[in-house]
């Protein structure tokens, strides 16, 4: 684990648990957002003892925190996101796949519209837009 991220977590006034690094790992590791289950069957064969409720309980900690985010799909499942950078998701409606996607003219493009029209008695404080479509797959030719 990244010395960066124990860091983090001592910042915030977090101890460096075990449970902590190996939930954050995991999140890592897993990539393409994982969700809760995903996150507790990649831990399970190093921690098998650990509950169901700690892992939730951490998510929650890191995001109240700051340390991952929550990316909710249009089939209201939770799916965590490490990357803390501004950036907006591609979600694949039929297959729940989510890609990152980052675009800095889309950004100001956004800040821009918002700066000029204002939305009254609103105080905007992120932008994240999920582009919900279709992943297209490369079948091979024979």
């Amino acid at each position: 684990m990244s010395k960066d991220f124990r860091e983090k977590l001592q910042e915030k006034g977090l101890k460096v648990t075990p449970q902590r690094v190996a939930i954050f790992e995991a999140v890592l590791a897993l990539d393409n957002h994982p969700t809760a289950d995903d996150i507790i069957a990649f831990i399970k064969t190093d921690y098998p003892n650990i509950s169901v409720g700690t892992v939730y309980k951490v998510l929650d900690t890191f995001v109240e925190n700051k340390l991952v985010k929550k990316v909710k799909t249009e089939k209201d499942i939770m799916r965590y996101d490490p990357y803390l950078t501004n950036h907006h998701h591609l979600y694949c409606a039929e297959t729940e796949r989510i890609e990152d996607f980052e675009d800095e003219k889309l950004n100001e493009l956004i800040g821009d519209y918002f700066k000029k029209n204002r939305i009254k008695n609103f105080k905007i404080q992120d932008i994240k837009l999920q582009i919900t479509g279709k992943f297209k797959i490369n079948k091979l030719k024979k």
